[in-house]
């Protein structure tokens, strides 16, 4: 597998696979017309990986969209947007649908729901397959279009891919779903594939896979990738060359490196300043095992044991084993590993959403094996519960004042000019103004939506606040603010909070005791920079070895020091 590049390809060194000139892409809404992109310019060479970064509302997905025609009909297009000679803007539907799967395939951000969950992968790979033909115009028979499924599930790393292809969606793991939806494109033969945030939350070893499957794609078989994301060790691990977007405009452009090392704009700076490095900013740094034996205990878990039922002749599946670890009073625990390590399976059981069904964990001095509701219920007002996706979390028919009022109504005795009070107080102390309580949830951004979810699990003062993945699908810049945030209110009010994240420069900047989880059991745990400076056990190290840091130097180097640690 070669390396990264250190420049882009000189202008004119290879064809030009996209060529994006003065596209304006304008829609249509009930409160007048949004300008969304304007007068973006970038064009895309032969085996390029071009990295498209910005905030949400940039204009990058929008404008990835319009690379393949998929705007919807509000959306009013002009410019040009040239692939093999065709501008998509002005081709007919005919010769569009030509255009794509043939020269230009798509990475959906979300493999769940770009996969059809009643029919197999196989059949779903091979109906691009036969409805784009090939390239000399001949049908492509069932058989043939099977074996070309199973031969790009074989490319992508899908193990027995000739059992596999007759499997279901659900029957794969998330990464492997990506790497299907990467495989649909990749059978196509396209010259070119747009990858839209191929990889938003995965964890960091998959993520691993991926890039090198796409750095793969790139160096074998010269596939040019335009990549959309806001994850900048992404950008620092696989691009060639990074076009910045703010507010619908291209505002920097430049090959990795020279971007990484000296951004000319004031935004590109803000951005890269807003990315969590592993080792900055550590919460822990300097401070020694001692200091923990202060706080009083509020979480004490020994050789917990969870276990789900085996339902319709299934065995029980064992989910965590033998897990032993502490959470003291004014401390951040922060608890990372992979999908399926158990991690949330053991913030539900401390908030008593999941069931422990072994060992001991003892909450606030309450034993949580074989709890009974009735008992437990006075200790809930103590526990707060920052769930991982707020928009799901939320009721979409209450306002957002109704939503962080209800533990209040629950627990405590208040009118409702009381809970009026409160809401806005709490609305506030999370840097959102008071009026935001009349809104409604799909009317606030992600990041606002996150603060609001913030306030709902401060809103009785808890002791002890269990955070799932609270970061994970945010831009840079608004996961900067809400993780200032957090850290403000911590030191300020003195909670405890178990942090549960896959991202480990985040779980760095805020935890002061980590513990690393792997298939159920905890592998290692320790202060946070400790663990992550020094760690000990292997599966630790291939942990922090996958992940990408936002520096392209420095990332080449971690890239070659993981091979050589996945090789050993």
């Amino acid at each position: 597998m070669s390396e990264q590049l250190d420049v882009a390809p000189a202008a004119g060194s290879t064809a030009t696979v996209l060529d994006i000139d003065n596209l304006e892409v304008t829609f249509a809404t009930d409160s007048g017309p949004v300008n969304a992109v304007r007068g973006v310019s970038l064009d895309v060479r032969a085996g390029e990986v071009v990295a498209v970064v910005g905030e949400s509302g940039s204009g990058k997905t929008v404008t990835a969209k319009t690379i393949l025609g998929l705007l919807p009909e509000t959306a009013t297009r002009s410019g040009a947007v040239v692939i093999n000679g065709h501008n998509v803007v002005t081709v007919s539907a005919g010769k569009l649908r030509e255009l794509r799967g043939r020269d230009v395939a798509m990475v959906f951000q979300e493999p769940s729901t770009a996969l059809n969950p009643v029919f197999t992968v196989g059949w779903q790979i091979a109906e691009g397959i036969r409805a784009h033909h090939g390239r000399d115009g001949k049908r492509i028979s069932k058989k043939e279009a099977r074996e070309r499924a199973i031969e790009a599930l074989r490319k992508v790393g899908i193990p027995d891919p000739e059992k596999r292809v007759d499997y279901y969606p659900h029957q794969f793991s998330g990464g492997q779903k990506q790497r299907v939806v990467i495989a649909a494109a990749l059978a196509l033969d396209p010259e070119l594939i747009v990858a839209d945030e191929p990889t938003t939350a995965l964890d960091v070893t998959v993520q691993a896979e991926i890039l090198e499957l796409l750095r793969d794609l790139r160096d074998l078989y010269g596939t040019s990738i335009v990549l959309i994301t806001h994850n900048m060790g992404v950008v620092a691990d696989l691009a060639d060359r990074v076009v910045v977007m703010y507010q619908g405009e291209v505002v920097e452009e430049a090959p990795v490196r020279t971007l990484f090392a000296s951004p000319r704009e004031d935004y590109t700076r803000r951005l890269l300043d807003a990315v969590p490095h592993l080792g900055r900013d550590s919460a822990s740094e300097g401070a020694t095992e001692r200091l923990r034996q202060d706080g009083e205990v509020l979480v004490e878990a020994t050789g917990l044991d969870i276990t789900y039922p085996g339902r319709l002749g299934t065995p029980p599946f064992r989910a965590v084993q033998d897990v032993s670890f502490t959470v003291r009073a004014g401390e951040v625990f922060g608890l990372v590993g992979e999908s399926g390590s158990g991690k949330t399976t053991i913030g539900r059981a401390i908030a008593g959403l999941n069931r422990a069904t072994g060992g001991s964990l003892k909450v606030l001095g309450h034993e949580m094996v074989g709890f009974r509701e009735r008992a437990f219920k006075p200790v809930r007002k103590d526990i707060g519960f920052v769930f991982q996706d707020p928009a799901a979390s939320f009721n979409p028919q209450l306002t957002i004042g109704e939503c962080i009022a209800e533990p209040l109504i629950v627990h405590l005795d208040l009118d409702s000019a009381q809970v009026r009070r409160r809401v806005g107080e709490l609305l506030e102390s999370v840097q959102l103004p008071a009026s935001y309580a009349a809104r409604y949830p799909h009317e606030l951004s992600g990041g606002q939506r996150q603060r609001a979810s913030l306030a709902r699990a401060l809103a009785l003062e808890p002791k002890l606040l269990v955070a799932d993945e609270p970061t994970s699908a945010l831009d840079v810049s608004v996961q900067a603010k809400v993780l200032e945030l957090f850290r403000e209110i911590q030191a300020e009010l003195g909670f405890a909070a178990l942090f549960i994240s896959h991202d480990l420069a985040v779980v760095d900047q805020l935890s002061h005791w980590v513990g690393v989880l792997y298939k159920g059991r905890m592998v290692e745990q320790g202060i946070g920079s400790q663990v992550m400076g020094a760690p000990q056990h292997d599966y630790t190290k291939r942990l922090i070895a996958s992940l990408p840091v936002p520096d392209p130097v420095e990332q080449a180097e971690r890239r070659r020091a993981h091979r050589a640690l996945l090789g050993s």
